[in-house]
């Protein structure tokens, strides 16, 4: 049983451009989606499809040029400055590359996003607790030149989970690791989901990580080109023979 409620997402037409003139790219165009509260949602599609601009999007990393953009009900691409980053404090975030701050403990840099400010008492129950739900209880002195590519990423995964934030957006997090390890990540993420009742988005290249997901949206250059229901009239466990038939 969940214990919150994870975010419902809407974005129509939204576009996102890079350059000007002959040398312009369009790396979002006119995607509308939405994406259900508890939801965990797979986008795939080949290297420049537009899969990380639109994570970037929905987080606010990115501003689209056109389109809006709509998390629980208030509509984040008319913020500004202070409510963006207001906004931003809600939202999990986890990359392929771990950013770990490399001279601070696995404790510290799950309480990374509440600081500079002082770490509260709660504040730290928090990270502490989140620390053992990612398996690394016991851990919580070591620094990242200590642990391995899979322990890097799952203290991503708590630090990202500091605040109880109703969406978390993966880029490619299993993209650094091996397959054995990458499904375990994803165990991972699947259970804190059935836990804390998170909306997941998670950009993807690998199938059986796809294949795992509520739902998979494939992009090419940048538009949808495919929006399927992977939870839609098949057993939930057939993931190997549903992976074999997705085409990302």
């Amino acid at each position: 049983m969940s214990e919150h409620t994870g975010s419902t997402v809407s974005v129509e037409h939204l576009s996102r451009r890079f350059g000007s003139g002959a040398e312009q790219i369009t790396a979002v165009d006119d995607v509308s989606l939405t994406i259900a509260a508890g939801s965990v949602v797979a986008l795939t599609g080949p290297s420049g499809s537009g899969k990380s601009t639109l994570l970037h999007l929905v987080g606010a990393i990115e501003q689209p040029d056109e389109g809006t953009i709509t998390v629980d009900g208030v509509e984040i691409s008319g913020l500004r400055r202070a409510g963006l980053a207001r906004y931003r404090q809600r939202v999990g975030f986890v990359f392929q590359r771990y950013h770990l701050l490399p001279a601070l403990t696995v404790l510290d840099n799950v309480l990374a996003p509440v600081l500079p400010r002082r770490a509260r008492t709660d504040h730290l129950t928090q990270a502490r607790e989140l620390i053992e739900a990612v398996g690394l209880a016991g851990r919580e002195r070591a620094l990242p030149a200590q642990l391995s590519g899979g322990q890097q990423q799952r203290v991503a995964i708590a630090r990202a989970l500091m605040g109880g934030p109703g969406l978390l957006l993966a880029d490619e997090p299993t993209g650094n690791l091996d397959s054995t390890t990458g499904a375990q990540i994803l165990d991972l993420l699947l259970g804190l989901r059935d836990r804390h009742g998170m909306t997941i988005v998670l950009a993807t290249h690998e199938r059986a990580i796809a294949a795992r997901c509520d739902r998979l949206v494939r992009l090419g250059d940048g538009s949808v080109v495919e929006d399927l229901d992977l939870t839609e009239g098949e057993d939930p466990a057939d993931t190997f023979d549903r992976a074999a038939r997705l085409r990302l």
